[in-house]
C-alpha cells in the first residue's frame, strides 16, 4: 500500500499503463515529458539516467519501452520521495531508482562511462535578475537555472555517458543555438531535432534535440514537424497516441 500525502493523488499515464502520484502544489508533468520519453532511440538493455527526472513521470513512460535499468537524479526532496512512491506504486522496484541529488552528484551514484541513455527536461530559462520568476518555489526551481544550468546538464551527461551512448533533451527553440553549441563543447555531437507546434501556422514552442558522444559530425537530420493540436484544439493524432495509446480504426 502507498502512502498519499495531503493534497496528493493518482493519474493515470493512460499509453504506458502506469500511474504517478501529483500534487497541485508542486510541479506535475506536462506534455513536455510524454514527448522527451517517446523521442529517442531507447536501449532494450543497459543503463538510462533521468536527469532532472521531477516526479518521475520520463521515467515511468520510458519503462514499458525497455528492460534496461532507470536511475533517475531528482534534486528537491518532495518531488524525488513522489518519483519514489510511483515506483513503489507500479511495482517496478526491480527497473527504477531514484536519488535525491544535485545533478553534479550523479557520478557518486553512477559509474563513469557507463550510461547508455541520458534523458533529461531541464529548467528552460536562464536565472537573469529581470526575468520574474514564479513564488512557488517548486516551479521557479523547475523552470529557472537556480541550482543548475544547460552547461551542468550536459557536462555531466557527457560524463555519465559511454562512448555512442545518447543524450536526449527537451527544451526551448530559442535555446537551441546555445544547446548546439554546449553538447559539441562536451564531445555530444548532436545527431536529430524535432520542432514541436501547438497548430499549424504557429511558430514552435518545444524543442526535442538528441546527440551521440563522440559521434560523427556528418549524418544530421531533422525529423518532421510534429503538431501536438489540430485546428479545432483536440489533441493530434500523434499527441493522443503518445498520451492514450493508438487510437481503435
Amino acid at each position: 500500500m502507498v502512502t498519499l500525502y495531503p493534497n496528493e493523488r493518482i493519474d493515470q499515464l493512460y499509453a504506458n499503463d502506469r500511474k504517478i502520484i501529483q500534487s497541485d502544489e508542486v510541479f506535475s508533468f506536462s506534455l513536455d515529458a510524454v514527448l522527451l520519453a517517446n523521442f529517442p532511440r531507447v536501449p532494450k538493455r543497459g543503463r538510462i539516467v533521468d536527469l532532472c527526472a521531477g516526479n518521475g513521470a520520463v521515467g515511468l513512460f520510458l519503462s514499458q519501452r525497455t528492460n534496461a535499468q532507470i536511475i533517475q537524479i531528482e534534486l528537491q526532496e518532495r518531488l524525488a520521495d513522489m518519483a519514489k512512491r510511483s515506483i513503489d506504486l507500479n511495482q517496478l522496484e526491480h527497473q527504477m531508482t531514484v536519488h535525491t541529488l544535485d545533478l553534479k552528484d550523479s557520478l557518486t551514484v553512477v559509474p563513469h562511462d557507463s550510461v547508455d541513455l541520458v534523458v533529461c527536461n531541464p529548467p528552460y530559462f536562464v536565472d537573469a535578475p529581470d526575468h520574474k520568476k514564479n513564488p512557488n518555489p517548486y516551479l521557479a526551481i523547475a523552470r529557472h537555472e537556480l541550482t543548475t544550468s544547460l552547461d551542468h546538464v550536459v557536462k555531466s551527461s557527457s560524463q555519465l555517458l559511454k562512448t555512442n551512448g545518447r543524450l536526449a533533451l527537451v527544451h526551448r527553440p530559442e535555446r537551441f543555438l546555445a544547446i548546439l553549441e554546449t553538447m559539441s563543447k562536451y564531445n555530444i555531437i548532436p545527431k536529430r531535432v524535432q520542432f514541436v507546434y501547438p497548430k499549424r501556422h504557429k511558430d514552435a514552442n518545444i524543442l526535442l534535440v538528441e546527440g551521440i558522444k563522440g559521434g560523427k559530425k556528418e549524418g544530421f537530420i531533422v525529423s518532421p514537424p510534429l503538431f501536438t493540436h489540430n485546428e479545432q484544439g483536440e489533441y493530434s493524432k500523434e499527441m493522443h497516441a503518445m498520451l492514450y495509446g493508438p487510437a481503435n480504426e
